[in-house]
């Protein structure tokens, strides 16, 4: 009897390897299993899921993202990322407020607002070559993309025309560009795309079912129609969201599934969280776990695997710690220098001394 188990220790070896592989695959496919499932299941039939559209992301599935252990999720999402950019490289750009104050808007979170007490005034438009100034110390210091933001609920004839010759400038400095202007309506986009604009930044905010708790002024569709204008005049488009609102993480995930399921989803992604400024309604709101956070960039990584992640909004607050997290969870772009519109934002020498720190280096 005892011959029948007499085994030699190469074998023992050889086995422990089988069992090695097996249970590496069985993990591998364990992360893969959720996503393929959800191709197939959402793929229309005689569609091929590997050669048609990206799928639908139904709101469970991403929050089934934000409930995976948190090791695994930043494993997955860092995997999604190398498969498309380079892992140590993130884009640089720099936000200019054209226009503050004055708003007309009730946004729950935007000091910008006029009926908020908050110590923004109005101001009228900056004038080109203030403009112009600004993108090229922005050049200098390393961002490759210019953003101006105006308050306006969306722009008049007049102010658009203004837009129009900034974006033709600052694109003759060899920046990127991008505005964020409000709603637009038909035909304006095709206006800035004459110009030369790049990227149009139109956040949805929130998912479409807490919305209304944050802003009563316009409402969800709005949002994307104006969307809808940028991608048919040509324009690429920058959406993302504000988190630490006081909503779910159920509707964090709503959130990023609209987004996800944009067709197609944005090229850049930026998420905010939350800065509270005292005089708008949101002041005081229970701040946002910041692994919450990391797992909305996560999210929207997995979810929008070809975008720029914008770590945006509420970064000055962030340790260095938590940056690297959020890196590592797939975010590849930031807002680069002193204000992002009229909230603090870590100036340059700290953003560069951080990712030396990290061994990254701009795109």
């Amino acid at each position: 009897m005892r011959q029948l188990f007499k085994i030699s220790i190469a074998e023992i070896d050889n086995l422990i390897e089988i069992f090695e592989d097996a249970l590496n695959f069985n993990y591998s496919l364990n992360l893969f299993n959720v996503h393929f499932i959800h191709t197939m299941t959402q793929t229309a039939p005689g569609q091929n899921p590997l050669h048609d559209a990206p799928p639908k992301w139904r709101v469970a599935e991403v929050e089934a993202l934000f409930a995976m252990p948190f090791n695994d999720l930043i494993y997955r999402a860092q995997r999604t990322h190398r498969q498309h950019f380079d892992a140590n490289a993130v884009q640089l750009s720099t936000l200019l407020s054209i226009k503050t104050g004055g708003c007309p808007e009730d946004c729950a979170y935007c000091p910008q607002a006029a009926r908020y007490h908050t110590g923004v005034e109005n101001q009228e438009t900056l004038p080109l070559d203030t403009v112009i100034a600004a993108a090229r110390a922005a050049k200098e210091e390393g961002a490759t993309r210019f953003c101006m933001g105006a308050a306006w609920r969306g722009p008049k004839q007049k102010d658009l025309d203004q837009v129009v010759e900034m974006v033709r400038a600052v694109r003759a400095l060899g920046l990127e560009t991008c505005a964020t202007l409000g709603l637009l309506k038909e035909g304006q986009a095709e206006q800035l795309r004459e110009a030369g604009l790049d990227y149009y930044n139109h956040n949805l905010d929130s998912s479409a079912d807490f919305y209304g708790e944050i802003i009563s002024t316009r409402d969800y569709q709005d949002r994307l129609d104006t969307l809808q204008r940028v991608r048919k005049a040509g324009i690429r488009v920058c959406c993302g969201g504000i988190v630490g609102m006081g909503e779910t993480r159920r509707q964090r995930a709503a959130m990023i599934a609209q987004l996800a399921n944009l067709d197609p989803y944005p090229e850049s992604v930026p998420i905010n969280n939350l800065v509270q400024i005292e005089g708008t309604p949101l002041y005081g709101t229970e701040k946002l776990d910041p692994l919450e956070f990391v797992r909305t960039i996560a999210g929207a990584r997995i979810t929008m695997p070809k975008a720029m992640v914008r770590l945006s909004a509420g970064r000055e607050a962030m340790p260095e710690e938590l940056q690297a997290l959020c890196f590592l969870a797939g975010a590849n772009s930031i807002f680069y220098g002193e204000k992002l519109l009229t909230t603090g934002n870590p100036q340059t020498q700290q953003d560069r001394a951080l990712l030396d720190k990290l061994g990254m280096r701009p795109m």
